[in-house]
C-alpha cells in the first residue's frame, strides 16, 4: 500500500461496503494496526471469524482492502491490509441517478452518526483518562464563516491536508504510549 494513495469512491457498492458499520470497524482496524487476519480481527471486534471472513471478501470486492500474501506463515493463513490509505467520496458524484443519490445520503447520515458516537463515548469515557488528554487534547473547535463554496471547497482541501499530514505520518519508535485518536471535520452552509 502506498501511504500517500487516495482512493475516490465513485461506485454506489464500494461505498455501501465503505459504510456498512462492521466494515468500517474492520476499516479502522486495518488502518490503525495495520495488516491482520480474520482470526485477529475477529477477536478485536467480537464477531465470529466467518462473519468477519465474509465482510473482509465484500471489502475486497470493493477494493477497499488487499490480501497480504507475503505474511502468510502457510497457504491457510490470509492477511489482509488496506488497498489504500486514504479513501473519499463526494455526494456530487453519486448525483443523477436517485437510487444512487439514496445510498449516498444514507452513507453521509451513517457516517456522521459514527462520528458523533466516537464522540459521546469520549464523553463517557474521558474520566478513565489521564488529565493530560483533558487539557486542550480533546478539543472541539467550530466557528462561523461567510464563505463561497470555492472558498468552502479550499477550507476542506487544507483541512484535509492537515489530517492526512498526521495521518500518513511514521509514527515514532520511542516507547510512548499512543491512543487512537479520532480526528474529523466539517465545512457544511448551515443556517443558525
Amino acid at each position: 500500500m502506498d501511504s500517500y494513495s487516495t482512493r475516490q469512491i465513485k461506485d454506489v457498492q464500494a461505498l455501501a461496503a465503505l459504510t456498512h458499520p462492521v466494515r468500517q470497524r474492520l476499516l479502522d482496524l486495518l488502518k490503525l494496526d495495520g495488516p491482520a487476519t480474520a482470526s485477529t480481527l475477529s477477536e478485536a471486534t467480537g464477531q465470529a471469524v466467518g462473519n468477519v471472513s465474509h465482510h473482509l471478501r465484500v471489502l475486497a470486492t470493493a477494493e477497499l482492502i488487499e490480501e497480504a500474501p507475503e505474511l502468510a506463515k502457510n497457504r491457510r493463513e490470509r492477511w489482509w491490509r488496506l488497498a489504500t490509505a486514504d479513501v473519499r467520496w463526494s455526494r456530487g458524484d453519486f448525483a443523477g441517478d436517485a437510487s444512487s443519490e439514496a445510498v449516498a445520503h444514507a452513507a453521509g447520515a451513517l457516517m456522521v452518526d459514527r462520528q458523533m458516537a466516537f464522540l459521546r463515548q469520549w464523553l463517557i469515557d474521558r474520566d478513565r483518562y489521564d488529565a493530560a488528554w483533558h487539557e486542550g487534547c480533546a478539543v472541539s473547535a467550530e466557528t462561523w464563516l461567510r464563505l463561497t463554496a470555492n472558498e468552502t471547497r479550499q477550507l476542506a482541501e487544507e483541512l484535509t491536508e492537515v489530517l492526512t499530514r498526521w495521518a500518513d505520518r511514521k509514527v515514532p519508535d520511542d516507547g510512548r504510549k499512543r491512543e487512537p485518536v479520532l480526528a474529523f471535520a466539517h465545512t457544511v452552509p448551515v443556517t443558525p
